[in-house]
């Protein structure tokens, strides 16, 4: 019998590739009876979901190449933290 944290980690899993049966089944058995895994699937698909449709609508607002100012900024920043790491 599988417990909420396998059973948690298999539905992570199971959106990304398929699952042996016996852990589908294992899992389905427990989503059955357990009300707080099938929220936290219900919930993981819908923000899946979510995400990728997100990612759709912005993928042509989201420019292809950072301009010089960001990237030095960039710059700029890593240089500072890594100063600051030595010096500590």
């Amino acid at each position: 019998m599988l417990n909420c944290r396998q059973v948690t980690r298999l539905v992570s899993q199971s959106m990304d590739a398929k699952l042996r049966w016996y852990q589908r089944l294992g899992m389905r058995i427990h989503l059955l009876y357990c009300v707080w895994c099938r929220r936290y699937a219900a919930q993981l698909r819908f923000l899946r979901r979510a995400s990728h449709h997100l990612g759709e609508e912005q993928a042509d607002a989201v420019p292809q190449r950072l301009p010089p100012e960001a990237k030095q900024r960039i710059r700029e920043r890593i240089q500072e933290s890594m100063r600051d790491a030595h010096q500590e």
